[in-house]
């Protein structure tokens, strides 16, 4: 049985959010597909992959670029994720969010990128607390009053006192300019993704911002995973990332728990391939045909962490570029699994999880 101080509902500035476990931006993944299916299975709510302040200046909504700002009513609450470097642009490119529909504006000063640290975005923000707040000043300013704004960061550059003294001077200065909400990475930008993250950070994040909202991210691959964060750290929610790539499952699994319902059974082969079908089709309606194939090779790359034979079935998908060649990798390895065997072979451990490739 979850505690029960856990379970209770999120809510971030005037939107109610619910239970208190949400999808993260990921870039290359979280476009409209992985949204509405990581809602339908129980994300309370979702956020866009980061988009760039100076693409949303110039954009048109042609057919290669669409998908960055498509979101339909029933993947509400959505937000949308903004980077980048001058305060001005950063300002007007929150607008543009919210003139296409986003709930809540996401600040990201927190990607780990060499390329994007390289062109003073993302983390490298957390080494100018002086630009960064300015950066959410001018963004809370410029945002209608009823849209929360919420920034995401990690927990500094790196270990030294000097980062640590700049996460807390951002993360107050944040609260202080009007923020709604602060999700925290409890890894250092130099970490990127190695090593564990560091949960007591995040709980002496939490005590220091008492009633504040305090999100936590990093190593989310298990539902229980979910519940280990919420109970050890205090976090009033928690944002699975590259947990979510190919599981939307997890989000069903996590309220499960916060519910004290017993844990749904982990979708078997058939169930796998219902909804790797639909993730398909759902990419047709966004993508053009001839985008669709390499788009969702990566996301039949991660789907096939959850099969017994996962690093043949990976290698199938690797290959994908049409329909046609995902639907013959579902024929191939989720047809010919069942009954007893395909329930035995799912009750194997998960394989190890792939290399990161997803900015968080």
């Amino acid at each position: 049985m979850t505690n029960i101080s856990i379970a209770r509902d999120l809510r971030i500035g005037s939107v109610l959010i619910g239970p208190p476990v949400v999808q993260a931006a990921l870039s290359g993944y979280s476009d409209w597909p992985m949204r509405l299916l990581a809602r339908r299975f129980g994300a309370s709510y979702v956020v866009c992959e980061v988009m760039l302040d100076k693409f949303l200046l110039a954009v048109k909504r042609r057919s290669r670029t669409r998908h960055f700002l498509h979101l339909t009513d029933d993947e509400r609450p959505v937000g949308g994720q903004l980077m980048g470097a001058e305060p001005e642009e950063f300002a007007a490119g929150a607008v543009k969010l919210v003139e296409a529909g986003f709930d809540i504006i996401d600040i990201n000063f927190g990607c780990p990128v060499r390329k994007v640290l390289g062109r003073c975005r993302g983390g490298f923000h957390l080494s100018q607390p002086a630009v960064a707040l300015e950066i959410v000043h001018r963004t809370r300013d410029a945002v209608p009053a009823h849209i929360p704004v919420t920034v995401k960061l990690r927990r500094g550059l790196d270990d030294s006192n000097e980062s640590r003294d700049r996460f807390f001077e951002i993360f107050e200065g944040a609260f202080r300019a009007g923020v709604d909400a602060v999700t925290v990475h409890p890894r250092t930008v130099r970490q990127r993704y190695e090593g564990p993250s560091t949960w007591d950070f995040l709980a002496e994040v939490k005590r220091l911002a008492g009633s504040r909202i305090v999100l936590g991210s990093g190593d989310l691959f298990t539902a229980q995973d979910c519940i280990n964060m919420l109970q050890r750290t205090g976090v009033d929610g928690v944002s699975v990332a590259r947990g979510a790539i190919g599981n939307p499952w997890i989000f069903r699994e996590v309220r499960a728990m916060l519910a004290g319902q017993p844990v749904p059974a982990p979708p078997t082969l058939a169930e796998q391939r219902e909804v790797m079908l639909e993730h398909y089709s759902l990419a047709e309606q966004l993508y053009d045909v001839k985008l669709c194939g390499p788009v969702m090779r990566k996301f039949g790359i991660k789907y096939s962490a959850l099969h017994p034979r996962h690093v043949t079935v990976r290698d199938d998908f690797s290959r994908v570029r049409s329909r046609e060649d995902w639907q013959a990798a579902l024929d191939r390895w989720y047809t010919h699994w069942s009954g007893e065997a395909d329930e035995a072979a799912l009750s194997q451990p998960n394989a190890p999880q792939p290399p990161p490739d997803a900015v968080e």
